[in-house]
């Protein structure tokens, strides 16, 4: 697997760096500081007793500054470069290290047990309703959210999108059989006698165009007279038509019961069973469908559709005080303050939130903790291991310093006991 190099070192690092340099220097100012004591004490004890008891607080501090600087080292690398075993911890045994630590975090972390109850006593719900009541917080969810959903939206093939709306109109509006349905819809609506409104609407539409269009009548039917008849003629048979037209749709109006009416029924009525039961009428309606709906009228109606509401969308989702992110707003901060008063509602969603939590823990634990394996997996080996001496490095050192005075004493101490018991 090829390994993935770690960023370069961040600012913070390079402080972290600085400050490790610092505390190696002083624990090696100690390791030296034990070697002249030594160095100073070792031949000149035979003259001077009491530096018998330097030399050995002074080996001991050796022997004890050795020792945690080689454990210290041993972790990241080997020591002085020699291949001594079990050294060079860290980069050698990096992948099992990462292994290691992801089965910790799976079986410490990511139990269900622990997340039901942590979350159980956190009181999602109330916090999350306090804080969207406030219409601050809600307009910056709802313009967060309009950021996100812009992005989708622009992101989506306007093809792809015009293939949709075509498949499913094909699905769901042409290829269902309309003849069926619209005479039952039609037979019903005859036998409520629910299109009898519809019938006085278009008799007073009628009544009304009539008024407003008298002209419309001339020559309608004189043109058709010989040449020979007299104009005068010409005009008392336009005012004839006009005035019976008049009549007739007058008469129509006032009357409910009028044989214009009747017809009316009596054609909607044999539309609606020839509709349901007649093969011809049934074929010709789907074929007059078929070629209002065709492929290509089809398609230009689902771009049209589709870029009307891609435009819209986006202008609402951009402007801040557009109705649709205005009423988003209300309906959060709304939400939030149902959230933050109503503990029945509060039981049920931090139910559903814990719920939800438990099991996705549950059933994805493994995969979450294998992230941390497979990441320190793909990490370089000796970037990690600068990485890690960084973060630690410095505390580290202590032990070295540490080690060089409980040595020192330790040395001290032994010498000490074995001068009281045995002398010279």
């Amino acid at each position: 697997m090829p390994r993935t190099p770690l960023a370069a070192l961040s600012p913070a690092d390079q402080v972290r760096r600085r400050a490790l340099r610092r505390m190696k220097a002083v624990a090696l100012a100690a390791l030296l500081a034990m070697a002249v004591l030594f160095a100073i004490s070792f031949p000149l004890q035979a003259t001077v007793p009491a530096l018998a008891y330097v030399r050995a607080a002074a080996e001991g501090g050796m022997v004890g500054a050795l020792a945690d600087w080689f454990a210290v080292t041993a972790l990241f690398r080997r020591p002085l470069g020699l291949p001594i075993p079990h050294t060079a911890i860290i980069p050698t045994r990096k992948d099992e290290i990462g292994r290691t630590l992801g089965e910790f975090v799976e079986t410490n972390f990511l139990s269900g047990e622990i997340v039901r109850t942590k979350l159980t006593s956190t009181r999602i719900a109330e916090r999350a309703g306090a804080w969207l009541r406030e219409s601050a917080h809600a307009e910056r969810v709802v313009a967060e959210a309009s950021t996100m959903v812009a992005g989708i939206v622009r992101a989506l093939s306007d093809d792809d999108v015009r293939e949709i709306i075509e498949d499913l109109a094909r699905t769901h509006l042409i290829a269902p059989e309309w003849a069926a349905p619209t005479g039952g819809w039609l037979e019903r609506l005859t036998q409520t006698g629910a299109h009898h409104a519809a019938v006085d609407l278009a008799a007073d539409s009628i009544g009304e165009w009539l008024t407003e269009h008298r002209e419309s009548f001339e020559g309608l039917l004189s043109r058709r007279l010989p040449g020979w008849v007299p104009r005068i003629a010409h005009r008392l048979v336009d005012d004839a038509a006009y005035s019976e037209a008049v009549k007739f749709v007058a008469a129509v109006r006032a009357d409910p019961e009028h044989p214009a009416r009747h017809a009316i029924d009596g054609y909607l009525g044999r539309l609606a069973d020839r509709l349901q039961h007649d093969p011809d009428t049934i074929a010709r309606f789907e074929g007059a469908k078929a070629a209002v709906f065709d492929s290509p009228r089809v398609r230009e109606l689902a771009g049209e559709a589709w870029a009307t509401a891609k435009r819209g969308l986006l202008a609402a989702l951009a402007d801040p005080d557009s109705g649709l992110r205005r009423r988003a707003a209300l309906a959060i901060a709304d939400l939030g303050a149902r959230l933050a008063t109503d503990d029945a509602l509060q039981r049920r969603v931090d139910g559903f939130i814990t719920d939800a939590a438990v099991f996705l823990v549950e059933r994805y634990r493994h995969d979450i903790a294998s992230i941390i394996t497979d990441t320190v997996e793909r990490w370089d080996p000796a970037e990690t291991t600068e990485k890690i001496e960084l973060m630690v490095g410095r505390d580290l050192q202590y032990i070295r310093l540490n080690g060089t005075i409980v040595g020192a004493l330790a040395g001290l101490g032994i010498f000490t006991v074995a001068q009281a018991l045995v002398g010279h």
